[in-house]
Order: structure tokens, then C-alpha cells, then sequence
């Protein structure tokens, strides 16, 4: 593969998504990005922010080789060639170069079943300093009800596609969240009715 898979997603997102992480991460942190899908947003991120080591992964092999298309590609030093993890196993293999500094999970939560949401809570609260964030992206409920009928209509669409799946409530994320000593520090609105949360480790 010469080059990396594309998402039309990833084109109108990272750009938001990126003037939030610049603001919210230390300049040299060490990240764990989890459903990096394409590898699009790993590139884009580590080399707007050439002082992050950024660590990309997925549990599909499809996507695994996408992503080190795109890196190879970009030639950057600061993307490790990305790791086969699924959040639902105990371990996730990368508990060697822990503690991370962040963990990001972008347009994951609503595109897996809640099961997966719980795992990304425990393995933050395991892999994550003390003070080290989460940061999820994507369309979310708040307060039990859609944030916009384009989001309540998607919502649909995917569990029509997995029964799973689905937009989970900020309330819900929250609490599995405070499970594994991770508290929410901040709601971001974004474009497209979606929202970026921020999480810090206790």
C-alpha cells in the first residue's frame, strides 16, 4: 500500500480537534491514540505538535496498515508504528511504555458497543500518570436527549447497521469514567453538533 485509507470525516474534524489538543496536552507528552482507524488524524496531530511522541493503534489490520502508510508516508520521527490493541483484553501491550501522558479516543465511543467505553475507562485509569487526560470526540446525548436531530438521525442509522452501537449519554461516559478515578474536566462544543471531553486522572 502506497498510501493510507482517507476519511471525509477526518478532512473537516482534525483541524477543530487539534485547537483543543494543543491547548489541553503538554507539549512533549507521550499519547496513546486508540481507534486510530485510517491514520489520518496521527499524522496530522504529531506533526502539528512535533514535541508529542505519538502512539497510534487499532484492533482491525486493515487500518493498522493504513496507518503505517501514513506514516511512512510523512516520514515523521515522533509516530511509533501503530500497536494491534483491542480494549477489551486485559492487556493492551503497550503497558511497558506506560504511564501515558494522554489518551485519545476519537469518534470511537458511538461506533462500538458500551463494553469498549467501560475498557477505555479501566485501561486509562491502569496506563495514565496521575494528572494525565483522556480526550474522546463525537457526537454525544446530553441530559438523556440528542443534541440535534442530524445526531438523533445517525444514532438510528447506527444501530441499525449494530444493535451495539449507538450515541451514548455525556452523563453515562461520565460515570464510567469516575469508575477508574478519572474525572470530567471539561465539554467542548465542536462543529457538526459534536462534542470534545476532556478527562483528568485523579
Amino acid at each position: 500500500m502506497s498510501v493510507g485509507l482517507k476519511s471525509p470525516s477526518t478532512a473537516r474534524n482534525r483541524a477543530p480537534i487539534l485547537t483543543v489538543l494543543q491547548r489541553v496536552l503538554p507539549a512533549n507528552a507521550r499519547v496513546l491514540e486508540i481507534a486510530s482507524g485510517a491514520g489520518e488524524h496521527a499524522v496530522f496531530f504529531a506533526s502539528a505538535m512535533p514535541g508529542l511522541t505519538w502512539q497510534p493503534s487499532d484492533p482491525d489490520p486493515e487500518a493498522l496498515a493504513s496507518t503505517a502508510a501514513w506514516i511512512e508516508e510523512a516520514g515523521l520521527a515522533n509516530v511509533r508504528a501503530p500497536a494491534a490493541i483491542d480494549v477489551c483484553n486485559a492487556r493492551w501491550g503497550v503497558e511497558a511504555d506506560a504511564p501515558f501522558d494522554a489518551i485519545v479516543a476519537i469518534n470511537m465511543i458511538h461506533i462500538s458497543p458500551w463494553a469498549a467505553t467501560l475498557a477505555l475507562m479501566a485501561g486509562a485509569g491502569r496506563l495514565l500518570r496521575p494528572g494525565g487526560l483522556v480526550y474522546t470526540y463525537g457526537p454525544y446525548k446530553r441530559g438523556g436527549r440528542h443534541t440535534a436531530p442530524s445526531n438523533e438521525a445517525f444514532d438510528a442509522s447506527l444501530r441499525s447497521r449494530d444493535a451495539a452501537w449507538g450515541v451514548r449519554d455525556v452523563a453515562d461516559v461520565e460515570r464510567a469514567a469516575d469508575a477508574h478515578g478519572l474525572a470530567l474536566r471539561e465539554i467542548v462544543e465542536m462543529p457538526a453538533n459534536n462534542l470534545s471531553l476532556v478527562f483528568i486522572r485523579r
